[in-house]
Order: C-alpha cells, then sequence, then structure tokens
C-alpha cells in the first residue's frame, strides 16, 4: 500500500508543483483543516495521517476510521510547511474520500440486511479499482463487512469461465481437491440446483449461487436440507445483487452475500482541504 500511495503521489507532482514553486516561498507554514462536507462513515483515516506525517506535516487526528461523521465535521488540523501540504491534499483527499464511500455503502447495505437477518455476512468482491484493491478492501472491513479474497492465491475460486475451460463442474472440483493443499478452502460457483447439490455432496466448503433469484435460492435450500447437505457447506450468493434489491435475500437461510456494487458502483465522499492561517 505504500509502493502505491508513492507512486500516486508522484503520478499527481510530475514533475514539480509548478504553481505552488511559482506562488509560495518554500520557507513558509501554513494551518489547516480537512473537513466533511458528507454524512458517513470515515475510512483511511489512518494512511492520510500517514501520508502527511511521512512529511513531516504536524498532523492532528480528530477522528478514527470507522466513526460516523457528519458535514461540517474537522477530521484533522494540520501544520507545517505550505508547499508540502499542497502537494499531498489531492492524494490525501481522493484517498480517505474514496474509502469512506465504500466503507459507509457497506455500512448501510449491512445495517439494512441485518435488520432481517443479522446472521448474513456482508462481502465485496475483486471489482475494484485498479491497484487500489487492498485499500477498497480494508474500507469493506471498517465498514462491518467481509473482505472475501484479497488475491487469487487466498483461495480456490472455481468460476464460469474455469468450468467452461475444464469441461464441467465435476471435473473441475475433482481437479481443485486433488492439486490443492488441504489448508485452502474450495469454493465453486454454480447455476443450477443440481450443480450445487453435486458439488456439496463432492466436499466444496463454499458454494456460490451465482445470479439465482430468491425463489430458487429457497429451493435450492430446502433441497440440500432434505439430503442432509446443507450444514456440510457456506452458501454465497451473488450476481446482480444491489443496495435496491438485496432485502429481497436477506430473509433466506444463508450465509453470505457478495457484492461488487460496494465497490465498482459507490459514491466517494466529499471532503476537502481548508487553510485558514499562514504561520512564519
Amino acid at each position: 500500500m505504500d509502493n502505491i500511495i508513492n507512486y500516486i503521489l508522484e503520478e499527481d507532482e510530475g514533475f514539480s508543483d509548478i504553481t505552488s514553486n511559482a506562488l509560495i516561498d518554500k520557507d513558509y507554514n501554513v494551518s489547516g483543516q480537512i473537513i466533511s462536507k458528507d454524512t458517513g462513515i470515515a475510512a483511511g483515516m489512518d494512511i492520510v495521517y500517514d501520508i502527511f506525517d511521512n512529511k513531516g506535516v504536524e498532523v492532528t487526528k480528530l477522528v478514527e476510521d470507522g466513526t460516523l461523521i457528519n458535514k461540517g465535521d474537522v477530521l484533522f488540523e494540520l501544520l507545517g510547511n505550505a508547499r508540502d501540504i499542497l502537494l499531498l491534499e489531492r492524494t490525501a483527499l481522493n484517498i480517505s474520500m474514496r474509502m469512506s464511500g465504500v466503507a459507509t455503502s457497506t455500512y448501510n447495505i449491512i445495517k439494512k440486511v441485518h435488520s432481517i437477518n443479522p446472521n448474513i455476512r456482508i462481502a465485496g468482491t475483486r471489482k475494484t479499482s485498479p491497484a487500489f484493491a487492498k485499500f477498497d478492501k480494508e474500507a469493506i472491513s471498517i465498514g462491518g463487512g467481509d473482505t472475501h479474497r484479497f488475491a487469487l492465491d487466498d483461495m480456490v475460486l472455481i468460476k464460469d469461465n474455469h468450468i467452461a475451460t475444464v469441461g464441467s463442474v465435476e471435473e473441475a472440483l475433482k481437479r481443485a481437491i486433488e492439486n490443492t493443499s488441504f489448508t485452502k478452502k474450495i469454493e465453486i460457483e454454480v447455476e443450477n440446483i443440481d450443480d450445487a447439490v453435486l458439488v456439496a455432496q463432492m466436499g466444496a466448503d463454499i458454494v456460490m449461487l451465482d445470479n439465482f433469484n430468491p425463489d430458487d435460492i429457497s429451493e435450492c435450500l430446502n433441497k440440500l436440507e432434505e439430503l442432509g447437505l446443507r450444514d456440510n457447506v457456506l452458501i454465497e450468493v451473488s450476481g446482480g445483487i444491489t443496495k435496491d434489491n438485496i432485502l429481497d435475500y436477506a430473509g433466506l437461510n444463508i450465509d453470505i452475500i457478495s457484492l461488487g456494487a460496494l465497490t465498482h458502483s459507490t459514491r466517494s465522499l466529499d471532503f476537502s482541504l481548508r487553510i485558514d492561517e499562514i504561520k512564519f
């Protein structure tokens, strides 16, 4: 994450901040505040602190990750070199605004779902911003959600294209069991009830019901119960689920709902930096 932050800073600066260098004496110190212009869940506060602190800016963090913030709340107080603060401004704001938006979306969805079924986990997916996955995943966690996989080496997750390449659900799961360490969980995506039953019988740890409607999910769960298989597997549902239709799934006896919408369709919160005093 530090490497990514450094790259973002280098990308933003280019060869130099010609505006600040032209206007501001290199020895000028200023004080300022980072202020929320939105209501939501704060995330990325520790990261913002480090961005400024690593450059020698004196930082007072007034809000912790996971805190409910309101419009007008002061998140940070800053004191330091004016050029440095302005150089770091956009990177610090962009990261924390994005992370706070993801955390807020996660928190709001969990609150809705848990009002009906407090046992369902809300999880993210790998549909994150390029190179920003770890930040998105941390924001999901701050919002109360489950990160799901951080990377491809976390677990075996057999998806439709794996199955299409290998030839069948049965062959894909068979190979995964034979070629994977016992230390790794195996999840497989299925598109019909028969395949869900088959992989549960074969020993999959997690069965992902992909693009099932609520009625089909209920039928699948009933079938697994009848066969004594339901307690053998975790049931994850995914595909086409959004904040607008998630309550259609919340009353079902499932374990996990995963949503790409937590990261691919989330609005960032709006924060701003205000320089309010010059300190010589």
